[in-house]
């Protein structure tokens, strides 16, 4: 998230609104990022998105930098437009995204602009429930992660009160449990160590080739992609192992990979869950 300067009501009118708005449709896709939910309010927005490229500083930047330069411009005035570069908060699992997302979309309850969630039109609320799709925003996914459209309006439902069991650390919040949290600095501490500093490539911030992430799957695992035996349990955990490998490193959307093999004739409410569900075992075992 990120809010105005001094409080400043930086994205104050529907017009700024619709600006940022169109900032988010060219870069959320331009750093691969994945948008699940989202509110712009006066002197504030919001962001519930997954970090798939390792890009996210890359983004926030460019967006904050490109919204800042058209505001002043409109507006006029001198100084900074946002607080700060931006905050994040990471989230564990997908329990714990459902109440981000949900805190997020409740913003202008708590505001008491709205009745209702989806009736708020600068939010992604009344997104999930429209035929026509946002092409940025991963509204399939969050309807699964809810178990349907009755099962994200009672969510929307809830009571705006309720806060986020956040747990704060010296490096920011995090929303999760102990456990988790012990993991995640450990691993923030091993990413930081000199060493692993010298050690970044440019491959930690774009994505690899295509070519090159399948090389090293085979090399990796001793077979090759159209060989992978789905019928088996070990068959169908190498073809989780590679939908995250492709997503991941290579960047690739669920329309390009249900076009390969071993993926062929999957749907893509089929593709994500298979996605997620490998990408906690992935975790799991870091």
């Amino acid at each position: 998230m990120n809010r105005g300067h001094n409080g400043e009501p930086i994205l104050a009118g529907d017009g700024h609104k619709q600006a940022f708005l169109d900032l988010l449709a060219e870069k959320v896709p331009k750093y691969h990022m994945r948008l699940f939910a989202y509110c712009l309010m006066d002197n504030h927005y919001h962001l519930v998105l997954q970090n798939v490229s390792g890009r996210m500083s890359d983004f926030f930047r460019n967006l904050n930098t490109h919204y800042a330069s058209d505001y002043r411009k409109s507006t006029g005035g001198k100084g900074y437009v946002f607080q700060s570069r931006f905050h994040s908060t990471i989230i564990e699992d997908d329990s714990y995204l459902k109440m981000a997302i949900i805190y997020v979309l409740q913003n202008p309850l708590r505001a008491g602009l709205v009745d209702h969630c989806d009736d708020y039109c600068w939010s992604s609320g009344s997104r999930y429930t429209q035929k026509k799709k946002l092409a940025w925003l991963d509204t399939d996914y969050v309807l699964e992660l809810f178990g349907g459209r009755k099962g994200l309006a009672d969510a929307m439902r809830s009571d705006p009160r309720e806060s986020l069991p956040l747990l704060h650390t010296q490096f920011g919040p995090v929303l999760g449990n102990e456990s988790f949290l012990n993991r995640a600095l450990a691993k923030f501490d091993r990413r930081h160590q000199p060493d692993a500093v010298k050690k970044r490539r440019r491959d930690d911030y774009d994505f690899d080739p295509l070519e090159k992430v399948i090389w090293e799957f085979t090399r990796t695992f001793g077979v090759k992609m159209d060989e992978i035996d789905t019928g088996r349990i070990d068959g169908k955990r190498l073809r989780g192992e590679l939908l995250v490998r492709l997503r991941d490193l290579a960047g690739l959307n669920f329309k390009l990979i249900s076009e390969m093999e071993p993926f062929s004739g999957l749907k893509y409410m089929s593709l994500s869950h298979l996605y997620w569900e490998a990408k906690r075992r992935c975790l799991s075992k870091s």
